[in-house]
């Protein structure tokens, strides 16, 4: 952990605060209104398990079912080569091969869709699963981790790829601040927002 790994971690964050000021107009897309009583799949990819660990509380709180995106090709583990592999993918418009394939969408009325920002937007694995899946006519609630930069443009990009989806506000959590009890209480706070916390 030298001063390749300091240098390069600080550009990325750079690179992806440089998008947090922008993040809070995408929240214009988010409708106004909440819609209890639907059956509810909590949707998410997780790196480190820090988005893991966000739509776990979700479903704690929600009594929604959980549904993992995964990739054929599993992304390094250490932060300098995954910063490295998730640049390329997003200066390719690289589409990454998932494991398996959502077959029953159409079961449920509402997704939490989950995921960490990367490079100030998500990961090219969930263009992949947009792409692959039709959510016309679905309410999407996005959340997503980051260090500093917010949803990114990351709402913008899921407006583009589900234009016909109705869109509640979303939540961004720090992803080094997952397992702390304030956390935990803003998760609380914006269910109850939403009236979507389980009875």
């Amino acid at each position: 952990m030298g001063s390749s790994y300091t240098n390069k971690r600080r550009n990325f964050l750079i690179a992806s605060a440089t998008l947090a000021a922008s993040s809070l107009l995408p929240n214009k897309l988010f409708a106004s209104e909440s819609i209890p009583n639907t059956k509810t799949l909590i949707v998410y990819f997780s790196h480190s398990g820090n988005t893991r660990v966000i739509a776990k509380e979700i479903q704690a709180q929600t009594g929604g079912d959980l549904y993992e995106i995964k990739t054929v090709n599993i992304y390094p583990e250490d932060y300098d080569s995954v910063v490295d592999v998730a640049k390329k993918e997003q200066k390719t418009n690289f589409r990454p091969q998932l494991t398996a394939t959502l077959t029953n969408l159409n079961d449920y009325d509402l997704f939490f869709i989950g995921y960490p920002n990367w490079w100030g937007t998500l990961p090219m694995a969930l263009f992949t699963f947009f792409e692959e899946n039709n959510f016309a006519g679905k309410t999407l609630i996005p959340f997503s981790t980051h260090e500093g930069s917010y949803f990114g443009n990351s709402l913008s990009d899921l407006k583009a790829l589900n234009p016909k989806a109705t869109f509640l506000k979303g939540l961004a959590i720090r992803g080094r601040s997952v397992q702390s009890d304030n956390t935990k209480k803003e998760i609380t706070s914006w269910l109850n927002e939403l009236h979507l916390v389980k009875k």
